[in-house]
């Protein structure tokens, strides 16, 4: 009995006889040596078949293999500079497990909304396994990076009571005889409770928007990571974001360098995200919309476009801080020296990808905050535990929010955000 092993292993079993299991990709024949290339989700792997080895009858066998059969290989692993993976298979045996019938998704142009009604097996290709790779490798890198420099993982709840970032984009429900319920849009005044405790924490999880956007940039279920830190003020939040993203993408160019090359990604720009992130105040980037001849009114929060052209003046993301109080959340505390602006900041990717990263330092005085959640019509009610916070031990603190999809679509090189998530839910679209 040979030994079952995964394709990303096929190095450490050179001229050994083993066995892969997996799924028809694609299978070609020349006379009397067929090529089965079987896919296990690690990668793929070219089986050769040739007819005077293996007999008439299995060779006539894998005929009935068709796209997406599952079916198990036997053979002897040999370098093959040529082949998917640099390894064949020199194959003796085939065990066909299931055969597919008319697959939908072949290996012509489809439309997509034809691949997004199909999402659960659009994933099997090799496009969308290379995404969901890097996906997964940005993921791991986000837990390795908080993880070790001591924060800890705090849970916040998906039900909260109340809107943390604007009363018109929240999905609403019955909660039981408690009235109304809502969906996260984010996880961050638990965050901040957290780092009363704890010191500094992260909330990793779903979040939703009830925005009704069409744009390649929006989807209304998407993941956040978020990490709170007592004692920070907004330098150190811009400190904090700096170092987090080029862990990142350092961590993505140095483990998923194939499936960056699979997605054609030109990773110039990539290679450049590294310290110091140039920092530039909402001021100098109305400045730079002005010199581009674009009519933008100071007091407006940047657009799409806008963000757009200001990233294109720099060779890596970009902080902007200091945006105008008035388009910025409640929580977020106000100069000092400048009370019309707030300690806030976004981090904009180049090539057009716009926001990534945003974040402030959060208003720690009781009064002030109170007056906040009034000026806003919030319910008081509803932020008591919120302003708890204040009143039992308030320190300076910040954190800032990361967008998984947002960040996958950058690194990736992709048009739309609804191939960052294996299953992306828009207003338009809830299904599969």
């Amino acid at each position: 009995m040979a030994t079952k092993v995964y394709i990303e292993d096929l190095s450490r079993h050179t001229g050994e006889s083993v066995t892969l299991q997996g799924w028809l990709y694609n299978m070609r024949s020349s006379g009397k040596i067929k090529f089965l290339l079987l896919r296990d989700g690690t990668g793929i792997c070219q089986g050769v078949l040739v007819k005077a080895a293996v007999g008439e009858e299995l060779f006539a066998m894998c005929d009935q293999l068709t796209q997406e059969s599952s079916f198990r290989m036997t053979g002897t692993v040999r370098a093959e500079q040529r082949a998917p993976g640099g390894f064949e298979m020199d194959v003796t045996a085939v065990e066909i497990i299931s055969v597919a019938k008319e697959y939908p998704i072949t290996p012509k142009e489809h439309g997509v909304e034809f691949l997004a009604d199909r999402r659960h097996l659009w994933l099997r290709s090799s496009r969308q396994h290379a995404i969901m790779r890097v996906r997964h490798e940005i993921i791991r890198s986000i837990r390795e990076f908080f993880d070790g420099r001591g924060f800890t993982l705090l849970d916040a709840p998906i039900f909260t009571p109340a809107a943390c970032e604007g009363t018109s984009t929240l999905f609403e429900t019955d909660y039981f005889d408690l009235g109304k319920a809502y969906l996260t849009q984010s996880g961050q005044l638990y965050g901040e409770a957290g780092a009363m405790a704890l010191g500094k924490v992260y909330v990793f999880g779903p979040t939703f928007r009830a925005e009704k956007s069409k744009t390649r940039r929006h989807l209304t279920e998407f993941w956040m990571v978020e990490p709170e830190v007592a004692f920070n003020d907004l330098n150190d939040n811009m400190d904090l974001a700096e170092d987090f993203l080029v862990h990142i993408v350092s961590n993505v160019l140095k483990n998923r360098s194939a499936e960056l090359k699979a997605l054609e990604r030109n990773i110039a720009f990539l290679e450049n995200v590294k310290k110091p992130l140039p920092r530039i105040t909402y001021d100098e980037a109305v400045n730079i919309l002005h010199s581009k001849g674009l009519p933008f009114e100071w007091g407006n929060d940047l657009g799409g476009t806008d963000e757009t052209v200001i990233s294109e003046q720099f060779d890596r993301p970009v902080m902007v801080h200091r945006y105008p109080a008035e388009v910025k959340a409640f929580y977020m505390k106000r100069d000092p020296q400048n009370p019309k602006v707030a300690l806030a900041v976004d981090v904009l990717a180049p090539e057009g990808y716009g926001e990534i990263i945003g974040g402030s330092q959060r208003e720690d005085d009781y009064d002030v905050l109170l007056g906040r959640i009034k000026e806003h019509n919030l319910p008081q009610e509803a932020f008591d535990w919120y302003l708890d916070l204040r009143r039992f031990g308030s320190v300076p603190h910040s954190g800032f929010g990361l967008g998984v999809e947002r960040t996958v679509s950058w690194i990736c090189g992709l048009d739309h955000v609804r191939e960052t998530i294996p299953f992306p839910r828009m207003i338009y679209r809830i299904t599969p």
